[in-house]
């Protein structure tokens, strides 16, 4: 009788990276805000812990991944070049991950005029994804490899997730993330903005520190000094 061989299956997910910065204890403070202003947010998904710029000591590691698990995130992977393997009680060491293009453009040691060759631009629109009905509650519409246009409108509870730029041709009430993979240069744009939450490289706004202003108009977003940047459409 042939034994039957084990199936395995390739299957590539976004995962959302957790960076801890120095001072834990403000950085901390500001993750408690963004789950108060986005509760649910990491509901499910994929997160991974990387410690490649905190570098705690292998005993600490624990304590962190504790401080973060009492927040309702569950942390899936640890990512830390210095550390060969921790303790069966936590997660695994990430081996293997891939970066995205945009990410290894931004640490080669060429000037930046070269990084930003106009050359980039027909490889982003290649890859646009166009979503041409509205964007429900509870949807999550997620393009890795370029921009994301919507002909619609995005409800309250839906979010956009993009490597590069994001239209949204009505309303824009739900989250939108906008430069996911690492491009600064990323921008939002909406016909109306009504939304609950806008990021650009990781950077974000919430509608309660919007200017009151903002809400309602059409609007472009950008970084600026890893600060975002609200401003009407002329």
């Amino acid at each position: 009788m042939q034994n039957k061989s084990i199936r395995f299956r390739a299957r590539s997910f976004v995962a959302f990276a957790l960076v801890p910065e120095a001072p834990l204890e403000q950085w901390l403070q500001d993750l408690d805000r963004w789950i108060e202003n986005s509760p649910g947010f990491f509901n499910g998904r994929p997160v991974v812990l990387d410690l490649n710029t905190l570098r705690p000591e292998v005993g600490e590691i624990g304590a962190l991944v504790a401080q973060i698990a009492a927040r309702g995130i569950r942390t899936y992977a640890i990512e830390a070049g210095y550390v060969d393997s921790l303790g069966p009680d936590l997660p695994p060491v990430l081996a293997g991950a891939k970066k995205t293009l945009v990410e290894e453009a931004q640490h080669e040691a060429e000037p930046v005029e070269k990084v930003e060759q106009p050359l980039e631009a027909p490889k982003r629109a290649s890859n646009t994804l166009i979503v041409d009905q509205p964007v429900r509650s509870g949807q999550s519409i997620v393009n890795p490899h370029g921009d994301v246009i919507v002909m619609g409108s995005a409800s309250f509870g839906s979010e956009i997730l993009a490597a590069g730029s994001i239209h949204v041709y009505g309303t824009l009430r739900g989250r939108a993330f906008a430069g996911a993979w690492g491009d600064r240069s990323a921008r939002i744009f909406c016909r109306r903005n009504e939304a609950e939450l806008l990021a650009v490289d990781g950077w974000y706004r919430t509608a309660e520190d919007m200017e009151p202003a903002m809400h309602g108009k059409a609007i472009q977003v950008h970084l600026d000094d890893n600060a975002i940047q609200v401003a009407t459409l002329n």
